[in-house]
């Protein structure tokens, strides 16, 4: 690595190391910095990287290139790099506009900026400039500042509650007429139920495998979620999402319906989908209890949720987290729900959804906690005070 910030181009580099302090003796004498080679170094980053999630991933080398490329245009050091730099990058950034006259840049990206380069300075041994206190308090400033002015607040998505999971649930069962509709029902009512009773984020659901999801005679689905944006390490969690009266929303026998149709495609391609869909779709009884299959080894390591195409034509890789997103506005928007509702709604509405309903059933924070996989109470809160602020409220109790 360079001594004066440059990257070697040939492979994803750690930032270099500048100003390295010069040889000392005794105990305190601190190790001189290391010439690797571009291998090595690739080696280094890509371990360093799968201790996060692909989209951080993705943030902190994008955030650290842009942070250098500043430096280099105005003649500072990127690392390691002096508080009152990092204090400068924020606030001028924070003053861009668009030619609307809107902030280019929110407060919540400028915060991912520095948690991005202190990412990068602690990887190389160097002190964390976001620690320090200029930058604490530029930060806060840039948010009262924001605050104040009404500018770029959080958006936050709006939540998909019981009522509206069933009713759109209902609906895209009547409008399915031919097969390739019946095929995106039972895909998109999987998504949907399990996505919202699982709690589950986009990626938990994309990165869903057929061995992940087993019955269970007394609890319903048993599903694993092999890693998540707080479990990188991939310690791994149980959800269950149980057994219903009714048929109709019952997970198991939603998710029976859609793995006939992947296993289907698993041995026959798109012909034995439209063999096994063609013909009305009676869905009369419960079909969780029938028999399931047992995987072969190739299909066992294959992807739950896939794309297909209008054609029937179903997909082998993962449906991603923009596809989730797609199959829900899609979905809210064939049941009739309101422009305005819709346009609130993303992939993150299941799971909003699932802490807002079960709080208004009378759920505690632990028991909610049992099923996100929250860490911090503190986090629910934000869905009861926006989304449901009556339930624990002592204002519910007054009668004027």
């Amino acid at each position: 690595m360079s001594e004066h910030g440059e990257i070697v181009a040939s492979a994803p580099a750690l930032p270099a190391v500048v100003d390295a302090p010069a040889a000392r003796t005794g105990a305190a004498t601190e190790p001189a910095v290391p010439v690797l080679s571009s291998d090595a170094e690739a080696r280094i980053v890509a371990a360093l990287e799968q201790r996060h999630s692909p989209s951080t991933v993705r943030n902190y080398r994008g955030d650290w290139d842009k942070f250098r490329a500043w430096c280099a245009q105005r003649g500072h050091v990127p690392m390691p790099a002096h508080p009152h730099t990092v204090a400068d990058y924020l606030t001028e950034h924070a003053e861009q506009r668009t030619p609307t006259g809107n902030r280019v840049y929110a407060t919540n990206t400028l915060t991912r900026w520095v948690a991005s380069i202190n990412y990068w300075h602690r990887a190389c041994s160097r002190p964390a400039p976001g620690g320090t206190q200029i930058v604490k308090d530029t930060l806060a400033g840039l948010r009262r500042t924001y605050a104040a002015a009404g500018e770029r607040p959080t958006k936050r998505v709006a939540p998909l509650l019981g009522d509206e999971i069933s009713y759109i649930i209902a609906t895209m069962r009547e409008n399915a007429v031919t097969w390739q509709d019946r095929l995106r029902e039972r895909r998109d009512s999987a998504v949907i139920l399990l996505g919202f009773l699982g709690a589950f984020r986009r990626s938990e659901l994309s990165g869903l495998q057929l061995r992940d999801i087993t019955l269970h005679p007394q609890d319903g689905l048993h599903i694993l979620v092999r890693r998540s944006k707080t479990d990188q390490v991939g310690d791994g969690m149980v959800k269950a999402t149980p057994f219903a009266v009714g048929h109709r929303a019952c997970p198991p026998c939603v998710y029976r319906r859609w793995l006939d149709v992947v296993l289907a495609h698993h041995h026959g391609g798109r012909a034995a989908i439209a063999q096994l869909l063609d013909g009305p779709d009676v869905f009369g009884r419960h079909v969780c209890h029938d028999p399931y299959p047992i995987l072969e080894p190739t299909a066992a390591v294959t992807p739950v949720f896939r794309p297909l195409r209008v054609n029937g034509n179903l997909g082998d890789t993962a449906l991603t987290g923009q596809g989730i997103h797609g199959v829900i506005r899609r979905a809210a928007s064939d049941a009739g729900l309101s422009p305005t509702k819709i346009a609130k709604l993303g992939g993150h509405s299941l799971r909003a959804g699932f802490v807002t309903q079960a709080f208004r059933n009378g759920a505690q924070a632990h028991e909610v906690m049992r099923q996100t996989g929250h860490k911090n109470p503190a986090t629910l809160e934000i869905y009861a005070r926006e989304h449901n602020p009556l339930t624990g409220n002592a204002v519910a109790g007054f009668d004027l």
